[in-house]
C-alpha cells in the first residue's frame, strides 16, 4: 500500500468518527440512524464510491461468519476469508430482480481474484438452484440454504440480498431489490480504496 492512500484512509476515516461523534452518533448508529439508506454516498480515495445502502442492522458490523457445502460438494463459506473483500448474494429462482444482478456478481467473481464471491440460494428445491446455476453460468460456490438458516444469521428480509465487507471483514454495504446496475462493482471498489 503506497503511503498516499493510506493517509486519505485514515484520514476519510478519521473525518467520518469524528462527524459520528459531533452529532453523538456511533459509527454501529449511523447506518441504524438510516444515512446510509437515505442515500449518503461517501467517496473513498482515488475517487471511489460508496453507492447508497439498503438499510441492515449488519452495517458496520462484522460479516456473519457461516461455513457449508456448495452445491458442488466444495467446502465453502466465509470463514477463512480473511484479507479479501467478501460478496455474500442471497437470491432465488422466483426472485425477477435477483436475474438481474446474477450477471454483475459472476462478472465480478470472473475478473477479480481479490475478491470472494459466495452466492445463497433460498430455493426450496435443489432443483431449483440447479437450474439458476447452470441458467447464469454462475462459477462462484453456491450454497442452498433451505432451512433458510444463513439468511436468518444476515436478517434477510427482502431478495436480492448482497453484502459486501471489506478486507477487515465488516459490512460496507448491503445491496437490495433497489440495486442498480454497477452498485455492487462500486461497492467492492470502495471496499478495495479501504486497505
Amino acid at each position: 500500500m503506497n503511503p498516499k492512500s493510506m493517509f486519505c484512509t485514515r484520514r476519510t476515516a478519521i473525518t467520518f468518527r469524528a462527524l459520528f461523534a459531533a452529532a453523538g452518533v456511533a459509527a454501529a448508529g449511523f447506518a441504524a440512524a438510516g444515512f446510509a439508506a437515505a442515500g449518503f454516498a461517501a467517496a473513498g480515495c482515488g475517487g471511489a464510491r460508496l453507492p447508497s445502502s439498503s438499510p441492515s442492522v449488519l452495517l458496520g458490523r462484522d460479516l456473519p461468519r457461516f461455513s457449508r457445502a456448495s452445491v458442488a460438494g466444495d467446502p465453502s463459506g466465509t470463514k477463512g476469508v480473511e484479507g479479501k473483500v467478501v460478496v455474500v448474494k442471497f437470491f432465488a429462482k422466483f426472485c425477477e430482480p435477483c436475474k438481474k444482478t446474477l450477471s454483475e456478481a459472476q462478472s465480478l467473481h470472473e475478473g477479480s481474484s481479490d475478491v470472494v464471491v459466495i452466492g445463497v440460494a433460498e430455493d426450496e428445491s435443489a432443483n431449483d438452484v440447479a437450474e439458476v446455476v447452470e441458467q447464469f453460468r454462475l462459477t462462484f460456490p453456491v450454497i442452498h440454504d433451505r432451512e433458510n438458516v444463513i439468511s436468518g444469521r444476515y436478517r434477510v428480509s427482502a431478495l436480492p440480498s448482497t453484502f459486501v465487507a471489506d478486507v477487515h471483514g465488516r459490512v460496507i454495504w448491503v445491496g437490495g431489490p433497489e440495486q442498480a446496475p454497477g452498485d455492487l462493482d462500486d461497492a467492492v471498489r470502495w471496499a478495495r480504496s479501504q486497505r
